[in-house]
């Protein structure tokens, strides 16, 4: 079991708590934070998670992403590496089923964490057939619904568009529909998949501005074909800046507008190596010594 000095834990604490409140803080005040979705370090964690935790802090990533599997440990145990890491998990996922069912579920997740956000990365559809204005529909009352009920409780829902939403609807895409008629929850941008399906991540970010509260940073595989269903190799993901998403121009955008959590997302059999040089992108861009 992870032992920890009372002291040390008090400490770790104190500040978590400061994070909170700072981010009862209107947005635009507040410089941005590089952050890490877990799922990046998957195989990592599954294989040795205090061991993962170690190499996020090594490479001075504070907020993380994630809080779902536990893979073989107790929340507390987790929750306490997360402390002795100096990691704040402040967006939990949770997913589609759990918002209509029990949307009280991710909020209680939440708390336990500290997180401020709650995300989900899929409505359930059909594989072999276009995503429909049906179903999308029927995502946005969702989100609705489970949205206000988060806001109740102080954790604001974001709804992660895979590329599959992109299809064309009236005079614009179904995307289109789902932002402008949802207004209990908000949006987090992975740009990668943006790109994935054809569309620049930087100018719809520019069609709406302050809908989309965070962002999966992801670059794509310079050549690599696009595609509308939400699936791609994984092992296009390469280093950030090297690609062909523009991640330059996303984050300049993205700074503009004030958006807060840039979360690295690498889903590739590199991630270890490829995470460093990403974050020495970013420093640079940042106008910092890496």
């Amino acid at each position: 079991m992870l032992t920890n000095t009372k002291q040390g834990v008090k400490t770790a604490m104190q500040r978590l708590c400061a994070v909170a409140l700072i981010g009862l803080l209107p947005i635009a005040s507040q410089a941005h934070e590089i952050g890490l979705q877990l799922y990046s370090v998957r195989k990592q964690m599954e294989q040795d998670l205090p061991a993962a935790f170690s190499a996020i802090n090594t490479w001075g990533i504070k907020v993380l992403e994630g809080g779902g599997a536990l893979y073989g440990h107790s929340i507390d145990d987790y929750r306490n590496l997360l402390i002795a890491n100096d990691l704040q998990v402040v967006s939990v996922d949770t997913n589609y089923a759990e918002l209509q069912d029990n949307p009280l579920a991710a909020v209680y997740k939440a708390r336990f964490f500290g997180a401020r956000y709650a995300t989900f990365y899929w409505i359930p559809h059909d594989g072999g057939q276009p995503f429909s204005i049906d179903t999308a529909k029927q995502a946005v009352d969702m989100m609705n619904k489970a949205g206000a009920v988060l806001k109740q409780h102080g954790i604001t829902l974001q709804y992660h568009p895979h590329g599959y939403e992109l299809l064309k609807y009236e005079d614009g895409t179904i995307l289109d529909y789902i932002i402008q008629n949802t207004h209990a929850a908000q949006f987090q941008m992975d740009v990668f998949w943006m790109k994935q399906a054809g569309v620049d991540p930087t100018q719809l970010l520019q069609r709406y501005p302050g809908r989309f509260l965070s962002l999966h940073l992801k670059d794509r595989l310079k050549g690599s074909p696009n595609s509308s269903d939400g699936k791609a190799d994984i092992e296009t993901n390469v280093v950030l800046g090297t690609g062909d998403v523009g991640i330059a121009a996303v984050v300049a955008e993205a700074k503009k507008q004030g958006i807060r959590y840039f979360f690295i997302e690498d889903e590739s059999s590199r991630v270890m190596q490829q995470v460093p040089k990403s974050l020495a992108f970013l420093a640079e861009l940042d106008g910092r010594q890496p």
